[in-house]
């Protein structure tokens, strides 16, 4: 990976929608070109897949928490997880802690319920989200 992959990756971070003629514009390269590289990024799980960011609370989603959870159920708790559309990530650790997840939900009352019924899988740790000063950096 040579300088300009790397350019061409911060840039799609930035914009995924952007053009291949954008792209090859501000990095200096043909279209052609510009895609050409793309595709190998993609052919090599470097570009693993596209996605749309969406404004939790323009979805009625207003609480944003992180949950450490101590669980000796590791199966059961991620097949919950899986299973819950409120999660929205879900990290395994090592450490005091067995997994972190993010959840996304509409009010504090929803977040106590989800709370309440993950108690069968371990025991939780909540940090409720004030705000988020860094939420997307590019890795570059």
């Amino acid at each position: 990976m040579d300088e300009i992959d790397r350019h061409i990756l911060e840039l799609m971070q930035q914009q995924a929608r952007i053009s291949m003629t954008e792209l090859g514009r501000q990095i200096g390269l043909s279209t052609p070109a510009a895609t050409e590289r793309v595709k190998r990024l993609e052919e090599r799980g470097v570009i693993t897949g596209y996605r749309a960011v969406i404004n939790p609370e323009k979805m009625d989603k207003h609480v944003t928490a992180f949950i450490l959870y101590d669980t000796h159920r590791c199966e059961a708790f991620r097949e919950f997880c899986r299973q819950q559309s409120s999660v929205i990530e879900c990290h395994r650790l090592a450490g005091q802690y067995s997994y972190l997840v993010k959840v996304v939900t509409e009010n504090v009352r929803t977040l106590e319920t989800f709370i309440d019924e993950s108690m069968e899988y371990g025991r939780p740790s909540s940090l409720i989200n004030l705000s988020s000063p860094v939420s997307f950096r590019p890795i570059i």
